[in-house]
């Protein structure tokens, strides 16, 4: 797990083997034993003191030798103190996952409950979802912790924005745009960490990987030597910052790791940082050694800790900080500051409490694993996030009556592994397209390639055979780990090899309907398939955990009513035209024949648009209420300045606070089924190339009968939602008409600035 320069983990926490819930004996504390005469009356175990207070006892209690070693993700044990050694790094993206060396799976603990890979989850649109899957995944990692197979403090979530299509990990973001980014960080974490009662922490997340990381292995460039140079406008608003405050490698020539800017100024300073900073895995000795950021290895150490990095996840810290505080580089002090962030952490997950099962979560064991309400969900979240992108007909959903038998047929039509994506830990178990299309019909089954590769036609015949015989066609294609991942970039956005030859040839030969299900974490051009009249139907369904073959198997049987939007644009192949994925401006340029990232700045064609999901039933949108104008209150005697064609107002210079304008929304189901449906609510500012064409300020996800209505009150911030950043990185609100849009319905308000 290696990322690029340094990530950025907020809010973690630590502490290590403990008791198996289920036993009946207690194992050893990880420090502050009850038992221990000579450690249980030392101020840091006393749990009446803030955890401050006892970090600082603790600290004052080390050597510099001990302290070093504390830098570290596996940080050494202190016999004399009666703490034990502890393992940093667990992973839980969409689920406990045995990627980092904190988590084991075996014993009472043979698996956890895998979910859909986060860029399937987040095409639900909805946030109680989020959370609900982020409690989950932290009750089953306390009764591991419980059992002494996993660590408290976890590496997730994944927040970088989606940037570039071609990217191996944007299967593990929440997709390009800012604004769901940071919900999701923030609804994901408040799971994971609970309700932070008395400043207690459940487990411990870390957002990362900060800011400008989203390239892993292009064209010969990788993540270990690439220099992202990212424009003020695009580090300021539009790329990877505005996500990770709420969730609270190297940029412009200075590594991440050491950058006091982006660390103590930015995240601890402005954004009041309550926890700790830790590197990428060996990021700290890569600007050393590969970037060859400083001279000497001691100085690599002392500007990591003096920039603000608290936990190294590699072994330089634990090797060099204590000779760069030899030589004067560094203070001892300056390591205090760094043990202190990560100790008090430790303290707010209960680690020095002593005897766990009287602790909060210390009963939970493994009947708290893969326990049937936390499956139900992960097949339940599977069924929120497939997208129906294409329903001619409408082809879908299909009919068990009127079915003899269903052709499945793909590389990824029997698929278990594959349908976890990156990240993952090992399932309570799988339910295979195959297996669950099965539980509704009678199936033929032909793979018709030998792996995702699909680089050979000698298994088609078959596979067109079967089409020609079934009732209908069901071909589960798209990508798998060897063509997108960590360190594995893609080259282009087609079906791998020779998939599209197989689609095509098997649609013409179908005897009945031919559906199309993609299994994906980036988009794929396939519009060759839109565009085929013989194939009705596309679903896609990322990458939807160990249930996603009966989640599918239900929406295409109508079982559950598709209401998933795409969380990225989807281009075509066209679009990767001289198009480097090292280029780090999201604005368009046409002079330069640059055309722009995300659906904010990019202008041309594509193959489904951001947001796109269709749905069994229709919805309609009406905006019953909205202002026509809206005052913008400049205090301090602050006037618009005028800059560009339209006049702005700095925010700083706006009286902010609680400055929003309420629209009233009026959603109607007008189809025939009940149905799930995600209301996507964009702006477009007054402006010009600086601004983006449409950004997206609020969404709402409600289920409504058919026949029935629901309001909907989106609140839209003036300062957070309607601003934009200048060429010069200053955050000012344009004045005069914004357009708002929500499906076919459209507002204009325009902004009036107010001096008070």
């Amino acid at each position: 797990m290696r990322r690029l320069i340094s990530s950025l983990a907020l809010l973690l926490t630590y502490f290590f083997i403990f008791r198996n819930a289920a036993a009946a004996e207690t194992r050893k504390a990880f420090a502050c034993d009850p038992s221990n005469s000579d450690t249980k009356h030392f101020q840091f175990c006393k749990t009446g003191l803030s955890a401050a207070k006892r970090a600082k006892d603790l600290i004052g209690r080390l050597t510099l030798q001990e302290k070093v070693k504390l830098l570290v993700n596996n940080a050494a044990a202190v016999p004399r103190l009666g703490i034990s050694g502890y393992e940093w790094w667990s992973e839980g993206l969409h689920g406990v996952s045995n990627v980092g060396p904190g988590t084991k799976f075996g014993g009472e603990f043979p698996g956890a409950t895998s979910f859909p890979q986060v860029i399937t989850t987040v095409a639900s649109f909805n946030t109680s979802l989020w959370e609900q899957i982020g409690k989950v995944v932290s009750d089953e990692a306390r009764a591991m912790y419980n059992g002494g197979q996993a660590g408290l403090t976890y590496w997730s979530p994944n927040v970088n924005i989606f940037r570039d299509p071609r990217w191996g990990r944007g299967q593990e973001t929440p997709g390009e745009d800012p604004v769901v980014a940071g919900k999701y960080a923030a609804n994901y974490v408040k799971g994971l960490q609970g309700n932070n009662r008395n400043d207690r922490l459940k487990v411990a997340a870390s957002c990362k990987h900060y800011t400008a990381y989203d390239l892993d292995n292009w064209n010969g460039v990788d993540r270990f030597h690439f220099n992202a140079l990212v424009h003020i406008i695009s580090l300021q608003f539009n790329l990877h910052i505005s996500q990770n405050k709420q969730c609270v490698y190297t940029v412009n020539g200075i590594p991440a790791c050491a950058d006091p800017k982006l660390l103590r100024k930015t995240i601890r300073g402005a954004w009041g940082l309550k926890g700790y900073i830790v590197s990428d895995c060996d990021s700290v000795g890569v600007f050393f050694n590969t970037q060859h950021y400083t001279s000497t290895p001691e100085e690599a150490a002392a500007a990591a800790i003096k920039a603000g990095l608290d936990l190294d996840c590699g072994p330089f810290l634990a090797t060099h900080t204590e000779n760069a505080v030899a030589k004067g580089l560094l203070k001892e002090a300056d390591v205090d500051v760094a043990l202190t962030n990560t100790i008090s952490v430790q303290m707010r997950l209960g680690m020095f409490d002593g005897e766990l099962s009287s602790q909060p979560h210390g009963k939970l064991g493994p009947k708290d694993v893969c326990s049937a309400s936390h499956q139900e969900l992960a097949l339940q979240a599977a069924r929120l996030g497939i997208v129906l992108l294409k329903n001619n007909g409408p082809v879908l959903p299909l009919s068990q009556q009127q079915l003899g038998s269903v052709a499945v047929i793909g590389p990824n039509s029997n698929a278990t592994r594959t349908m976890i994506g990156n990240y993952a830990g090992v399932p309570c178990g799988y339910t295979s397209p195959l297996q669950g299309i099965r539980k509704y019909t009678r199936t033929v089954h032909n793979e018709g390639c030998d792996g995702v590769a699909c680089d050979k036609d000698n298994l088609f015949s078959g596979a067109i055979e079967a089409a020609s015989k079934a009732d209908a066609t069901i071909l589960v294609m798209g990508l798998d780990q060897s063509i997108e991942a960590e360190f594995v970039d893609r080259e282009g956005l087609l079906l791998p090899g020779r998939q599209q030859e197989l689609v095509t040839k098997v649609a013409s030969a179908s005897k009945g309907p031919t559906i199309l299900v993609l299994l994906s974490g980036g988009p794929v051009d396939v519009s060759f398939a839109q565009n085929d009249a013989r194939i009705g139907a596309i679903l896609w369904a990322g990458y939807p955990g160990q249930a996603g073959g009966a989640a599918i198997a239900d929406v295409i049987f109508g079982a559950h009513n598709p209401g998933g939007r795409l969380p990225m644009t989807w281009y075509p192949q066209e679009y990767l035209n001289n198009l480097p994925m090292t280029t780090m401006d999201m604005r368009a340029n046409p002079s330069k024949n640059y055309p722009g990232r995300t659906y904010r700045f990019y202008k041309g064609p594509v193959v489904y648009p951001y947001g796109h999901g269709l749905s069994y039933t229709s919805f309609k949108h009406t905006i019953a209420k909205a202002p026509k104008v809206f005052s913008v209150p400049m205090g301090g005697g602050h006037r618009a300045n005028s800059t560009f064609s339209d006049k702005l107002v700095r925010v700083a210079h706006a009286s902010c606070k609680s400055l929003a304008l309420k629209v009233h929304v009026e959603v109607e189901n007008v189809g025939s089924r009940d149905g799930t449906h995600t209301l996507l609510m964009f702006a477009s500012p007054p402006g010009d190339d600086w601004a983006p064409q449409k950004q997206l300020v609020g969404f709402q996800t409600m289920g409504i009968p058919s026949g029935g209505k629901q309001r909907v009150v989106m609140s839209v911030g003036i300062c957070k939602h309607l601003s934009v950043v200048d060429s010069g990185g200053v955050r000012r609100i344009p004045m005069g008409e914004h357009g708002l849009y929500i499906g076919d319905a459209t507002h204009t308000v325009s902004l009036q600035p107010r001096i008070i």
